[in-house]
């Protein structure tokens, strides 16, 4: 069991290098949240800090994330809205959400939440972290060789036209959030705003269009072309030096972590010489500030409207957390406590809230680079978070040097390290056992690819989702026909059971004799209900003999139902035998037994009910 301080010489490059690549993304979430660029790396100080002593993955590393950003920017913009436009005003109850979602996780983790994310099956994290792969290859190719969208101005000026459409339908969703029924004057007063909108704003709104038609897998592919006609020699050998090194300096030793090796030695160079490179973006210094009129917000009346927002936030940063701790088991070969895990997270979130954090969920990329980079135990994600402290602290003009390309070479190692061969390696191999239309696939390998492209196209969480849904879909299936395949119930010519001996020859024509064996349940419903068609036109009693219905699902029972009733109209005698309680239960509460099967047709063995069967039923021949 690693223990703080087993590693400290990982620990700390692991948390550093994480912790510096940490610092962009920090401060990008933060601004795109709507709260500002300190928010985010107050958020990543706490979270990754406080998620890393409480919690149950040694190698975690928590923040802000892209999935919980968003969320959070609906949150922000919405109560900002209801305060007359005012961040100020809106604060308290922004951050009060923020809380409630820590709270929240806190108690998902007392409740044992987090046990559940152990049925994840592998194709899903498979194709989870080959997306992951995917993604920071793609978009890293971009500041690589050094394009930013936002800054070519033939790209921004596409957006311009686009410009005045949405500021007027921004307008317009405003005016009527505020009232119901919108007037002409709503319409003119649209209009007038469009007049009024200035030159420097138009510009500002056409370079956000075009940040947001270039982000992603699909809107980095989209410019890829431009990219490649504006490549930055000097980004591109920034980066290509930084890869070089990492795999490298490998060779040399792997006492120390090579990536940070390429972050100290590219950075140096690049400012020892005066080069004229792209540093990352500028970090703000100064103490957080303990924001106490949260506690004004933070009232049953206040936070009710958003209640399913912040659950929203809790259940999103749980998968987020735990997806990332699995990717993190995969990587360590180690077992994270996924509730400790949630009960770290929502400590931290609560934290980052108090001081005005926005919040965040176990970082997949962070917690890659931390792991490839040496760490191995809770030390590496307090580490980051106090670098970040330090940063923000004292090193802020200096940790703004960096440049930008060599953490993008950075995160494309990364990216080619986290993609799962060993599971894309496989796909020729796994059987191919399910049927669409006339071609035939590995549920496994159908299931990867899935979350894989839709992971690195669309949204890495619903992704995860969908894949799990198929995943148990498919599962089910494939339980459903084994067992079905192993219940005997469909077919006509019934082999006796030992016990059936002593059946009179004379009655076999009017009695017939059904075997149910497993379970009945979805899986086999279908079978089960040709009964009333297999039943001899001469037979006027029927025996369901259920001593080896192992388990009968809701399925099953409306099955039994549907048979029974059907039975009861062709005036045909239902007698069964022992029963299990289970079954039993479930036929009572449907009230199968008595109205169909009357108590006095329930016999505990076949013996019994063939002593009822001698005495009542008659020979017609």
């Amino acid at each position: 069991m690693n223990t703080f301080f087993s590693n400290i010489k990982g620990d700390v490059f692991g948390g550093i290098t994480a912790g510096i690549v940490a610092l962009p993304l920090a401060l990008a979430f933060g601004v795109s949240s709507g709260l500002g660029p300190s928010a985010g790396l107050y958020g990543a100080i706490f979270i990754s800090f406080f998620a890393a002593i409480f919690g149950g993955t040694n190698t975690q590393i928590s923040g802000p994330t892209a999935p919980m950003t968003a969320v959070s920017m609906v949150v922000i913009a919405s109560i900002i809205t209801n305060n007359n436009g005012s961040i100020e005003q809106a604060l308290p109850a922004i951050l009060s959400v923020f809380l409630l979602a820590g709270f929240l996780q806190i108690g998902f983790g007392v409740i044992g939440f987090g046990k559940y994310i152990r049925y994840i099956p592998y194709p899903v994290v498979s194709g989870f972290m080959t997306a992951i792969g995917v993604i920071i290859l793609v978009t890293q190719i971009l500041p690589a060789v050094g394009y930013y969208p936002k800054e070519d101005s033939k790209f921004v000026n596409n957006f311009e036209p686009k410009v005045e459409e949405v500021v007027f339908n921004r307008y317009l969703n405003n005016a009527n959030e505020k009232s119901d029924i919108l007037d002409i004057s709503d319409y003119k007063n649209g209009v007038l705003e469009l007049e009024n909108l200035s030159k420097n704003t138009l510009s500002e709104e056409a370079k956000t269009l075009a940040a947001k038609e270039a982000s992603g897998v699909i809107g980095a592919i989209k410019v890829m072309p431009l990219a490649l006609n504006n490549i930055n020699w000097l980004e591109l050998l920034l980066a290509f030096f930084t890869i070089l090194i990492i795999y490298g300096f490998k060779k040399i030793t792997t006492k120390v972590p090579s990536t940070l090796v390429a972050l100290i030695v590219v950075s140096a160079i690049a400012i020892g010489f005066g080069l004229d490179y792209r540093p990352i973006p500028e970090i703000p210094s100064g103490l957080p500030e303990f924001k106490t009129e949260i506690f004004t917000g933070f009232s049953l009346g206040n936070i009710t409207p958003y209640f399913f927002t912040a659950l929203t936030l809790a259940l999103l940063g749980a998968i987020d957390s735990l997806l990332t701790s699995v990717v993190a088991d995969n990587m360590t070969k180690t077992k994270h406590k996924p509730n400790k895990e949630l009960l770290g997270q929502g400590i931290g979130n609560s934290v980052a809230a108090l001081f005005g954090g926005i919040p965040g969920a176990g970082a997949t990329i962070r917690t890659v680079i931390n792991i490839k980079s040496g760490g191995k135990t809770k030390l590496s994600g307090m580490v980051s978070g106090v670098l970040l402290f330090i940063v923000l602290l004292a090193l802020a003009p200096l940790a703004s040097k960096i440049p930008a390309a060599v953490l993008a070479g950075i995160l494309i190692t990364v990216g080619i390290g986290v993609i799962d061969y060993k599971g894309l390696k496989a796909i020729p191999t796994l059987p191919k056992d399910i049927k669409i239309g006339l071609i035939k696939f590995s549920s496994e390998v159908l299931i990867m690819l899935v979350v894989l492209i839709l992971s690195s196209l669309w949204d890495l969480v619903y992704a995860v989702g969908i894949g799990l849904v198929l995943a148990s879909l498919l599962f089910m299936k494939k339980i459903g026909d084994i067992t079905a395949n192993q219940s005997l119930l469909e077919p006509i010519d019934e082999t006796p059971w030992k016990d059936e001996a002593n059946m009179p020859l004379n009655l076999k024509e009017e009695v017939f004799i059904k075997h149910i064996e497993g379970p009945l349940f979805f899986g086999s419903t279908a079978g089960f209900q040709l009964l009333a068609k297999q039943i001899p036109n001469t037979a006027k009693t029927v025996v369901i003999r259920m001593e080896k219905l192992t388990y009968m699902d809701q399925s099953g029972l409306y099955a039994m139902e549907d048979v029974l009733f059907e039975l009861k109209k062709q005036n045909i005698d239902i007698l069964m035998t022992g029963i299990l309680k289970q079954s039993k239960l479930l036929m009572e509460r449907i009230d199968i037994i008595p109205d169909l099967v009357p108590k006095e047709f329930i016999f505990n063995d076949f013996e019994n009910c063939l002593l009822w069967i001698k005495e009542h039923v008659k020979n017609k021949y």
